[in-house]
């Protein structure tokens, strides 16, 4: 069932399932909280209360925000785990993974653990050198940066083809079906856009703040980083010591929860059940 959380002049929708402790998922730009559909059904199943939120501008969250930067997706998390009644613990994918970041820099109290997957948390350099030698990399390079520029739907449907190496995983035909339609509504795009442009400087700054326990998900073959698991293993050495660690999905794209969710889900719950604090 959906539900809205009002915020200022704008609302977030979120759906709960499951009964135990909190933990809310939140998308990352140009999806929807379907994304995460077999994920959270595995950790409802396995004792989690699992809130999965539209991000603003996405799904059936209003649009019409003054900004679009992870520093405001870390408050429309925050201000949902108050609502629920927290601490919770956050995942956030790539956009969204640096919004978890903040907010748990900026709130320790109401984050007991996060999980980050495929996550855009520090400042991107692209590498000539790379673009020349990686050719998935570089196709995804261009795919990325023209859907946000040019706020074409077109594009980022070829980026998702893309994201998502090997067999499609079940009922992504449909899932990017209904991201058309909800993308080509008005404004849409422009969040996309608007977000794709917000450097992620905001969340690397907050990687050293972070007090609770830290899991990084990659996938081998997300075409984002020309090496994703030197990605994965910067944004881990930029945290206090001894927090963060990272796992990677052998074959995944960008969107490991979708493609791979019994290991996402997996990984996610080993990590809970020693790292979590309360």
């Amino acid at each position: 069932m959906t539900e809205f959380l009002t915020i200022g002049s704008g609302q977030l929708a979120y759906e709960v399932t499951g009964e135990g402790p909190l933990i809310v998922l939140a998308h990352g730009m140009g999806d929807n909280r379907a994304a995460y559909r077999d994920v959270a059904s595995r950790l409802a199943a396995a004792g989690l209360r699992v809130a999965v939120m539209d991000q603003r501008g996405h799904g059936e969250s209003s649009t019409g925000w003054a900004s679009y930067t992870r520093t405001d997706a870390a408050a429309d998390i925050l201000a949902l785990i108050r609502h629920l009644g927290g601490p919770a613990v956050v995942v956030g994918h790539s956009f969204a993974g640096g919004a978890a970041t903040i907010a748990a820099a900026q709130e320790p109290e109401l984050v007991s653990a996060i999980v980050e997957i495929s996550p855009f948390t520090r400042a991107q350099k692209i590498s000539p050198s790379a673009l020349m030698s990686h050719a998935r990399y570089r196709k995804g390079m261009s795919l990325l940066m023209g859907a946000g520029l040019l706020r074409s739907v077109g594009l980022w449907k070829r980026y998702l083809d893309h994201a998502y190496p090997g067999v499609k995983p079940a009922g992504y035909a449909g899932h990017v079906a209904a991201l058309d339609a909800d993308l080509r509504r008005p404004g849409r795009m422009a969040v996309v856009s608007k977000m794709g442009m917000s450097a992620p400087t905001d969340a690397g700054a907050c990687l050293d703040a972070i007090q609770c326990p830290a899991l990084v998900i990659e996938g081998t073959l997300d075409p984002d980083w020309a090496d994703p698991r030197a990605e994965g293993e910067g944004i881990v050495a930029d945290m206090p010591a001894g927090l963060g660690r990272l796992e990677m999905i052998e074959g995944a794209g960008h969107y490991a929860h979708v493609q791979f969710p019994d290991e996402v889900a997996t990984a996610i719950l080993a990590f809970l059940k020693v790292g979590a604090r309360g």
